[in-house]
């Protein structure tokens, strides 16, 4: 696979998710930031809606987003994996759920953005081109040694977001399989095998509010053909994607060294557009979990947004907050965000115009 030939369509941005940090936003990514909150209060729920197409421009649109930082994205996920191997890993059972996603994928990429991705097939011979990664491929569907790699990994370096897989079995759901550089402090290297309930064990409070036994009810009845998505979020210190538990080491300490003059630029908000799809030939559930971030200092335009953060963030409980990451900033974001609270009502919903 090469990268070679990025950046040819002026649309992707060149930048990066660490170091230098040259990621951001341009006002129509922010503009269609996924502001994942409807009120203004936090109360923890399962918040599940049907996957269907949204508003036209909108993360919603299209079945799988791709957007201006589909290839620094895709550019950054080579090099965890160069760094850590085991950030992909595919239990042997597997591999055709890693055929189903490989299919969806293309399918999906190719129907919605023909200008950058195309799909052709003759019988199982089949024919796929990514353009702005400047990959051309031939291979035989099913057959994995028509590829440089197993299926799974294969499509899931060529897609934004972290990607799991679900076997069903047992009347569970068990996680063993999952390509995951961008996740928010968790490991799939100490969760794979995991069941629903273990892998979700750290999360405070919602055990004992019944909301994962609700939440595994729902998707062991999930259907083909009818995918469902929620939101999730936290907060992050600049915009690094991997903030993964093997190198807290690394972007832990970040978090003592915010100012109230840096604050607005460096700390973001971390949106996870968490979507839940039954796949057909394996009956596994795929778990796309597409990271999206934004900097309080973008995030305060949008005056319905400033208004309600700072109300939100008020209400979220210390054990939540200390979870989500950002309990030791938490006083510092709330005097940021309280010189845009005017204190006049908001609207229903997350659009910020609306």
């Amino acid at each position: 696979m090469s990268l070679d030939d990025a950046f040819k369509d002026p649309f992707f941005r060149d930048e990066s998710f660490f170091g230098d940090y040259t990621y951001r936003n341009s006002p129509h990514a922010v503009n269609r930031f996924p502001f994942p909150f409807p009120e203004d209060d936090y109360m923890y729920s399962v918040n599940m809606e049907p996957h269907v197409a949204g508003r036209p421009g909108s993360i919603f649109e299209h079945y799988f987003d791709v957007d201006e930082h589909y290839v620094s994205e895709m550019r950054d996920r080579a090099r965890v994996l160069e760094q850590d191997p085991l950030r992909c890993q595919s239990l042997p059972h597997m591999t055709l759920a890693g055929w189903d996603l490989l299919e969806l994928i293309m399918e999906k990429f190719s129907e919605e953005y023909p200008q950058w991705f195309s799909l052709t097939k003759d019988g199982n011979k089949w024919h796929w081109v990514n353009r702005p990664l400047g990959i051309d491929q031939k291979f035989t569907f099913l057959d994995e040694s028509t590829l440089p790699m197993g299926p799974f990994e294969y499509i899931t370096r060529q897609a934004q977001g972290d990607f799991t897989l679900q076997d069903q079995r047992d009347d569970n759901l068990w996680i063993e399989a999952g390509m995951v550089t961008s996740q928010a402090d968790w490991s799939l290297d100490f969760d794979i095998g995991m069941n629903f309930h273990e892998w979700h064990a750290p999360v405070p409070l919602a055990h004992q509010m019944g909301i994962f036994d609700r939440a595994l009810k729902f998707l062991l009845a999930l259907q083909y053909g009818a995918p469902v998505r929620r939101f999730n979020w936290t907060m992050t210190v600049d915009p690094l994607l991997d903030t993964s538990p093997e190198n807290y080491h690394k972007w832990g300490p970040s978090k003592t060294t915010m100012t109230p003059e840096t604050i607005g630029k460096r700390q973001h908000l971390r949106v996870e557009l968490q979507t839940l799809i039954r796949l057909p030939r394996s009956n596994a559930i795929v778990f796309p979990i597409r990271c999206y971030l934004i900097s309080l200092d973008d995030l305060v335009t949008k005056p319905k947004w400033a208004r309600r953060f700072h109300r939100v963030i008020k209400t979220v409980p210390d054990e939540l907050a200390t979870y989500k990451g950002f309990i030791r900033n938490k006083p510092m974001i709330l005097d940021y965000l309280a010189k845009y609270d005017d204190g006049a009502p908001t609207s229903p919903g997350w659009w910020p115009e609306d």
